[in-house]
C-alpha cells in the first residue's frame, strides 16, 4: 500500500476493501447508558484484586457490576456490644463509619493507607486497620473500639498501663497502640519483650515513645493476671 493510500479518512475503504478504524473502534466496551469498564472503576474505586478481573468482563457482566458510588446497603454491626443498624455505601471504610455515623471518634484518621494504625480497632480479638476494613466486611463479627474498653467511667487495664508509664506524648497514635496492646494481650497473656515488639511494630508513634510503650504493655499484662480487665 502507497503512502497516498494510507492517508485515508476513518470510516473510508481503501482498494482491497479493508476499512480505515475511526475513534470508536478504539473506546472501551459501552453497554447500555454508555457506562464503560473505565467509567465503572473511576466512580467505584474498587480493591486491585476485582480491578484485575474485570478485562474479562462483558458488557453484560460489567452492566450487572455497575455500582453506583451514591447506592446505599443495610448492615448490622456490632461495636462494643452494642449492635447498630446502618445505611452504607459499599465503598465507605469502617473507620469512617465508626467516626463519621456512629460518633465513635477515638480511633483516629491517619494515613488512611494501613501505614500509621492510629485507627486501629480489634475485629474478633484481632488488631485491625480500620481505614482498610470496609464498613461492609465487618458484618458480623465482633468490633471493639478504644471506647469499649472502659469500665463505666473507669480506664481499662491496658489504658491505665499507659497513664501510668506515660507512653504517649502528642497522644494522637495513643488509642490505635492501645488497641494493638490490647489485641496481643488478649492472645499472649503474658507475652515476651519479643512478642510486645513484634505485636507492636505495626503502629508508629512520630513522638518516638517507643520504650514507654514496650512498659506500658508488659504492665497491662501485669494488672490483666491481677484480674484488670
Amino acid at each position: 500500500m502507497g503512502w497516498a493510500q494510507s492517508r485515508l479518512k476513518p470510516g473510508e475503504q481503501n482498494e482491497s476493501g479493508v476499512r480505515m478504524k475511526d475513534d470508536k473502534d478504539h473506546k472501551d466496551c459501552a453497554c447500555k447508558g454508555g457506562f464503560t469498564r473505565r467509567a465503572f472503576l473511576t466512580t467505584v474505586g474498587i480493591g486491585a484484586a476485582a480491578a484485575a478481573a474485570l478485562p474479562n468482563l462483558t458488557c453484560a457482566e460489567e452492566q450487572a457490576a455497575e455500582l453506583p458510588a451514591g447506592d446505599v446497603t443495610k448492615i448490622m454491626l456490632k461495636v462494643n456490644g452494642v449492635e447498630h443498624k446502618l445505611l452504607v455505601e459499599p465503598r465507605w471504610t469502617l473507620l469512617f463509619a465508626l467516626r463519621e455515623k456512629l460518633g465513635l471518634t477515638g480511633s483516629k484518621v491517619g494515613c488512611e493507607r494501613g501505614e500509621c494504625g492510629a485507627c486501629t480497632v480489634l475485629i474478633d480479638d484481632e488488631p485491625r486497620y480500620a481505614c482498610l476494613t470496609l464498613a461492609v466486611e465487618a458484618q458480623g463479627k465482633t468490633i471493639t473500639t478504644i471506647e469499649g474498653l472502659l469500665n463505666g467511667e473507669e480506664l481499662g487495664a491496658t489504658q491505665q498501663a499507659f497513664l501510668e508509664n506515660d507512653a504517649f506524648q502528642c497522644g494522637y497514635c495513643t488509642p490505635g497502640q492501645i488497641m494493638a496492646a490490647e489485641g496481643l494481650l488478649r492472645k499472649y497473656p503474658n507475652p515476651t519483650d519479643e512478642q510486645i515488639r513484634h505485636g507492636m511494630a505495626g503502629n508508629l508513634c512520630r513522638c518516638g515513645t517507643y520504650d514507654h510503650i514496650f512498659k506500658a504493655v508488659a504492665r497491662a499484662a501485669e494488672l490483666k493476671r491481677g484480674g484488670k480487665s
